[in-house]
């Protein structure tokens, strides 16, 4: 058998050797359930569940609008801990939901925050969910006001701590369209103690129409797809009440409530259409952009109205900025811009960045982290308990791809300053700085591709490759960076640009370009420009002055041996453009790529010295698996050094041979025969004779209890580098039946790791005779082709022992009669067959020795001939080439009653005829009688000495 072969039905087991011998399934399942049992131990010590929490749901009626006088229900939950009471007045969190969302959405995050002590208020803003109104975007005068509302709801409740009378101890908190309505409402109300936005805006008319060089919004480029998502989620859907519905057709209700549909205005039903709950002069300015793709004054003042922008010195609460790295909505420099206004009054400001965004889902890991910043902010800023935050910057950089869920693990890192990258950074020189001329499509299709809004995992995996279509951009490639490059912050680039028109819309990209010259898109991002005043041809390029370029802000570290690689594109599918084609020409200035280099700090897990104590653990586990490897190796050594010099020579010598199982049961009694070389030998027995326990021993699967294996004076163990020399066929073949036999031959070789050339193929399969069958499906063979292919898998290497369980099992006469010849080859220079079975006849045609075992026990070992000694039978060997003549003329004979072919010989079995009547017909016949002797079966013997009758 050889060692490191795949174990299963129909295949040798592996030979154990090294990690294998020890590594047993049992101790691998203890070693687990041990290590699981602790892990869960320190991860119930480590994070405690939180408090128990009770909500309650209501609809309740606010006054907001400019006077605060116009009523609106809103859809509320509170979240309450079990230790909030009169007694026991608790600070309180307003948690407001994303855009499309309800208060529904945060659920699961309001029962984390009133778990650890914190009264929750959630809601679904106007427009959304149950809510009444309509949407407006987070306008002071309605979304705002509501909130502030809400806030006099809470200082009206016993079980929150409140500050002064009317003023409860709260925080304001929320993602997205929630984040921006947090930042806004601690600008308009002053009792908002902390705010901990994530995510969001900081000036609405930027986020939307973007322009990379400082132009502002009014020469910015249309963010299109993200504009139109963003309508499209809210404008047709979302319950509301029948008195809602009627304002907005401009309808009554009757006695009943119902709508009086001849009172509908016309006008108001198509634009609840087209606009659904969106307030209706806001989706007429919606709709002009999106035909326009261009920014009025009046929609740039629309959406700075619902801007954090306008109220940053307001704020005076202590605010942590949340904001996601995979995020084409909203990008880090939003927060930037955020934490600048908020950080001009002296109001305390932390900034993180985290791997995630509107264009990705964040990993557990990044989940956690950013949870337990919210949890310490709030601790300290709110409740008053927690230490002082760190004043420390932190970001995120994707690492390898997880085997576990396919997404790119996270490095976290820290800086001591914000914002980063302030420095002159490094410089990339590029190649090809001189102009490219670059097409711009007819109505801007096709279009390359930098992020898909919206479609989750999606747009993150086909975001950060990017997609550029030929012809429609330049691109300009930096040397192979020599040592890493970590970059946080944002890029800049100078650009000379003409145009045939005189104006030009641009996309400026930065990929990472690995040594295999994949390139990624960090973040997804592009840095949108619109030029204008161009120089009209490639030969007035230069008395262009140059822009300098702002690119998306990114935490991403360029690894050694990669490059970057600056592409200027001329249409994207997240943006409008021109419609007109043209041709630009596009020209970057030399040295004027500058990355915001930093010098992070790594990060620790959080989960801190828990972690280190399971790794301890680990590492004790794995010190043990080593000593005990090592204990083995030394063992196996020592047993390999020691050459029983009486067996060297013997392919196999059996003494004593015993197996008891734990229940007492001895398979195995004293078992003791040998196998010297050119023997086939037969191990003949009952069912539960011990014949398939005595093959595993042998194959050193299993130990033996007492006794001895050896193999050419080596003795068997587990993993015993002479199991090398055996080769074995034991259940069945576990062919494939797709491949041929050909193809199965060399997998199963492959698979024991051994270099192609020790196979020894073509000896094996002429050995086996299977010829031209061996390149045919498997599927295809016969029961006797798939034995022999079986056995030819058996004799790959030429193994010195060869042993075979049941190798004549589904053949017919001829092919047990080839087989015969098959082994007699095989068992030849030195090498040997142990064959197992119980057809009695065919043993007797195939092997030249046998051993009978019964009950454990060996009863007897020899030849066949001396074995079955005097009988009926009778063994006639004749002359080379007359076997077919001595055959026809025995058969023919009176008081012969059967023939069969055994080797050059015949077995006769005589029924009154003698001997010497037997060697007169045959040299009457002509043939040459060489040997004659007597002969009984071997079946009679095997009766008597198993004692069966």
């Amino acid at each position: 058998m050889k060692p490191d072969e795949p174990s299963g039905r129909g295949m040798p087991g592996p030979a154990r050797t090294g990690w294998r011998a020890v590594f047993t399934l049992r101790r691998i399942v203890t070693a687990l359930v041990v290590i699981a049992a602790v892990a869960a131990l320190i991860t119930w010590i480590r994070w405690p569940e939180g408090e128990s929490v009770r909500s309650t749901a209501a609809m309740v009626t606010v006054q907001s609008g400019p006077a605060r006088n116009q009523p609106i229900e809103l859809d509320t939950t509170v979240y309450v801990p079990e230790s909030a009471s009169a007694d026991h007045p608790v600070p309180a969190v307003l948690l407001a939901h994303g855009f499309g969302g309800s208060k529904a959405s945060v659920a699961a995050d309001a029962r984390r925050l009133a778990g650890q002590g914190y009264l929750v208020m959630t809601w679904s803003a106007r427009g959304f969910g149950r809510s009444g109104g309509t949407i407006s975007l987070d306008d002071p005068d309605y979304e705002v006001n509501d909130a502030r509302a809400l806030i006099d709801r809470l200082a009206t409740r016993d079980d929150v701590r409140q500050d002064a009378d009317g003023d409860p101890r709260v925080a304001a908190v929320g993602g997205s369209y929630g984040g921006a309505l947090s930042l806004l409402l601690a600008g308009y109300d002053q009792r908002v103690d902390t705010v901990v936005p994530q995510i969001t805006w900081n000036d609405l008319a930027n986020a939307f129409f973007p322009e990379s060089t400082g132009a502002g919004p009014a020469d910015g480029v249309f963010k299109r797809s993200w504009a139109g998502l963003f309508f499209g989620s809210a404008s047709a859907g979302g319950a509301t009440s029948a008195g809602d519905l009627a304002a907005l057709l401009g309808a009554r209700q009757d006695a009943n409530g119902e709508i009086d549909l001849s009172t509908v205005d016309p006008s108001k039903a198509d634009e609840l259409v087209q606009c659904g709950r969106f307030e209706p002069e806001l989706c007429k300015l919606y709709l002009e952009a999106a035909t326009t793709g261009r920014a009025t004054p009046a929609i740039v003042e629309r959406l700075r109205r619902a801007s954090p922008s306008s109220v940053l010195s307001r704020i005076t609460a202590p605010t942590l900025l949340i904001q996601g790295q995979a995020d084409t909505l909203f990008p880090l420099s939003e927060a930037d811009a955020n934490a600048r206004g908020i950080a001009a009054t002296g109001t305390p400001v932390r900034v993180a960045w985290y791997a995630g965004g509107h264009d990705a889902s964040a990993s557990t890991r990044e989940t956690d982290r950013v949870n337990a910043l919210q949890l310490a902010w709030l601790d300290h800023y709110l409740d008053g308990t927690g230490p002082a935050p760190d004043d420390e910057f932190s970001y995120t950089t994707a690492g390898a791809i997880s085997v576990r869920d396919t997404r790119p693990t996270t490095r976290i890192y820290t800086l001591d300053d914000y914002p980063p990258g302030t420095g002159d950074g490094y410089r990339v020189r590029l190649n090809g700085i001189s102009p490219q001329p670059v097409a711009n499509p007819p109505a801007g299709t096709p279009a390359g591709l930098s992020s898909l809004p919206g479609v989750g995992s999606l747009t993150s995996r086909l975001g950060s490759a990017g997609i550029d279509v030929p012809g429609q951009f330049a691109a300009y490639s930096g040397v192979e960076l020599a040592r890493p490059v970590d970059v946080a912050g944002t890029p800049t680039v100078r650009l000379q640009v003409a145009s045939p028109t005189g104006e030009a819309v641009l996309f400026v990209k930065l990929y990472d370009v690995d040594a295999d010259g994949r390139a990624t898109l960090p973040g997804g991002s592009v840095a949108p420009i619109r030029l204008t005043g161009l120089p009209r041809t490639a030969e007035t390029i230069g008395t262009a002055p140059p822009v300098t370029v702002s690119l998306p802000a990114i935490g991403h570290r360029f690894e050694s041996g990669h490059s970057v690689r600056l592409v200027v594109a001329t249409a994207d599918q997240a943006y409008a453009g021109p419609a007109a084609p043209a041709v630009y020409q596009v020209s970057v200035q030399a040295n004027s790529l500058r990355l915001p280099e930093v010098s992070p700090v790594p990060v620790a897990d959080s989960t801190g010295v828990w972690v280190w104590v399971l790794i301890g653990l680990l590492a004790a586990v794995a010190v043990g698996v080593t000593v005990a490897v090592l204990v083995v190796r030394l063992r196996r050594r020592r047993q390999d050094v020691a050459v029983d010099p009486d067996a060297a020579g013997s392919p196999l010598v059996v003494r004593g041979l015993k197996k008891a199982y734990g229940d007492g049961y001895l398979a195995v009694r004293d078992l003791s025969f040998t196998v010297e070389p050119g023997q086939v030998v037969g191990l003949l027995g009952p069912n539960g004779a011990g014949k398939t326990t005595a093959l595993r021993m042998l194959m050193g699967l299993i130990r033996p209890t007492g006794g001895e294996i050896l193999v050419f004076g080596h003795r068997i163990v587990p993993g015993a580098p002479v199991l090398s020399r055996i080769g074995a066929f034991v259940e069945g073949p576990g062919l494939l039946p797709h491949l041929s036999g050909l193809d199965n031959l060399h997998r199963y070789w492959q698979a024991t790791g051994r270099p192609a050339e020790s196979a020894r193929l073509e000896e094996a399969l002429e050995i086996a005779g299977l010829g031209a069958a061996v390149h045919r499906k498997v599927k295809t063979y016969s029961q006797g082709m798939r034995q022999r292919l079986a056995i030819a898998q058996a004799m790959l290497g030429l193994p010195d022992l060869l042993v075979l369980d049941e190798p004549t099992n589904g053949l017919d006469p001829p092919q047990i009669a080839e087989m015969r010849s098959v082994l007699s080859r095989y068992a030849t220079d030195g090498r040997a067959v142990l064959v197992s079975s119980h057809l009695l006849a065919e043993v007797e045609q195939v092997c030249s020795h046998v051993v009978v075992v019964s009950k454990g026990v060996g009863v007897a070992a020899g030849p066949v001939t001396e074995i079955v000694g005097e009988g009926r039978s009778v063994l006639v060997e004749v002359a080379d080439g007359d076997r077919d003549a001595a055959l026809t003329a025995l058969k023919a004979m009176p008081g012969v009653e059967l023939v069969n072919p055994n080797g050059r010989g015949l077995v006769v079995e005589l029924a009154g005829a003698e001997r010497s009547d037997v060697v007169r017909e045959l040299v009457g016949a002509g043939v040459g009688v060489e040997r004659l002797v007597a002969r009984r079966r071997l079946e009679d013997v095997f009766l008597e000495l198993v004692g069966e009758n």
